[in-house]
């Protein structure tokens, strides 16, 4: 089978002419020639068929059995097949869909179900209908934050999930915001933010305010299925795990939502429902404060994709599961974080968490974070996530039953 070529070589001479250089070769001379690979080994050229063959074969070697105890923000959930059976229809699967939903009636529905999933699980007046994901829903809750409080200066715990403080720093880098992080705030902020359960996986209580400042929490909104929703101005957080795979690293959805005062200032769209000219139940963009909107240089944020088909996904995830479905995956997770910690501590191991959900900190005393992880992923188990040289944080969702649990403290006895 032989390739079509869509340019000949008069074709290809007359966009040069028209570029102004005499070779292709040419285009590329901005690129430092360090950076480029003239002996890259590419091998002989061949079919499309052989290389699928090549492929498939390589593929074949990837080791894909593992059993998962990595969390830290991104977490591996069972995912009905029903989900993906409806997100995939092409009423909601286009190239243009995502990026601007307002044209359908049934895009905006599930928009306004998603926040309305989101506003009773955060106990918050109102919900954005998504950004991007966890670490940019808290950067543009700090944003809101100095819309509103006019101090260019916000605090954030130390705990929080280190991914979500390098985009945290970027934004505020740009918006010339001062940024604190440490255990005891002192001075006038106009935000202080912190994770419930923070990045160490401990459910701390969220401090009172002791000012003006605004109060943003970023949840595990799994979490909140067992708990109450921490007391805020913002909660945010990450639905990455609400039907969405981990799949090399997302896609991933944040959320935003807020007490009804601070709405306005919400980054992304809000849909409103309301009634058409025949009477019917109609949904519609209510605010969308976006540059390409109205608002132009006055927009809450430049975002122009809203992740409308992740948080789609969300939404269906969510009404699959139900009320009980959706404390039952929480209550699991619960119950093998606390089963495998206690039979890692009869094993002679310390867990440093004093409370906790789903994630715990395992203190390593006769072996290195390195070596611990690296024999038992030879044993089929990806341990956890290291943090130090001592410590390796540990995960476990519903998908784990109790073989799992007893196979990672098994294999982490001989480790002691």
């Amino acid at each position: 089978m032989e390739n079509f070529l869509s340019h000949t070589d008069e074709d290809r001479a007359q966009m040069l002419d028209v570029v102004g250089v005499k070779s292709a070769d040419e285009l590329f001379n901005v690129i430092p020639e360090a950076a480029k690979m003239p002996d890259l080994p590419l091998g002989e050229a061949i079919s499309e068929f052989a290389a699928s063959k090549k492929i498939k074969v390589l593929a074949d070697s990837n080791k894909v059995d593992y059993l998962n105890f990595m969390g830290g923000g991104a977490y591996s959930r069972y995912i009905p097949a029903a989900v993906s059976a409806v997100t995939s229809r092409f009423e909601f699967l286009s190239a243009y869909t995502p990026y601007q939903p307002e044209v359908s009636q049934g895009t905006l529905q599930a928009m306004y179900e998603f926040q309305t999933y989101i506003a009773r699980i955060c106990g918050a007046d109102v919900s954005n209908s998504s950004v991007y994901d966890g670490a940019t829903a808290c950067a543009e809750a700090l944003l809101a934050s100095v819309r509103i409080n006019k101090i260019p200066s916000v605090w954030v715990d130390k705990n929080i999930n280190p991914n979500y403080l390098e985009v945290i720093k970027t934004y505020l880098w740009a918006q010339d915001i001062k940024l604190a992080i440490g255990e005891n705030p002192e001075g006038e902020y106009s935000a202080k933010l912190y994770q419930f359960p923070n990045y160490l996986g401990e459910l701390e209580e969220i401090p009172a305010k002791s000012g003006k400042e605004l109060i943003i929490v970023a949840v595990d909104i799994f979490a909140l299925a067992l708990c109450e929703p921490p007391e805020a101005d913002f909660i945010v957080g990450d639905f990455g795990s609400c039907g969405l795979p981990v799949n090399f690293g997302g896609p991933y959805g944040g959320f935003i939502a807020c007490k009804d005062a601070h709405k306005r200032q919400l980054a992304g769209r809000i849909i409103g429902k309301t009634i058409d000219k025949d009477g019917n139940p109609a949904f519609c963009l209510t605010l969308s404060a976006r540059e390409q909107h109205i608002r132009r240089e006055k927009a809450t944020s430049n975002i122009c994709s809203n992740q409308a088909h992740c948080a789609l996904t969300a939404c269906v995830y969510l009404s699959l599961l139900g009320e009980n479905g959706f404390k039952k995956v929480a209550k699991k997770s619960y119950d093998n974080a606390h089963n495998l910690a206690q039979k890692l501590v009869a094993a002679g191991y310390e867990i440093e968490n004093k409370n906790f959900f789903q994630e715990f900190v395992l203190k390593l005393s006769k072996v290195s974070a390195d070596e611990f992880l690296s024999k038992m992923e030879d044993n089929g188990i990806l341990a956890g996530i290291k943090l130090d040289d001592t410590r390796v944080l540990v995960t476990t969702t519903e998908i784990l039953d109790n073989e799992d649990i007893e196979k990672y403290a098994e294999c982490a006895k001989s480790l002691v």
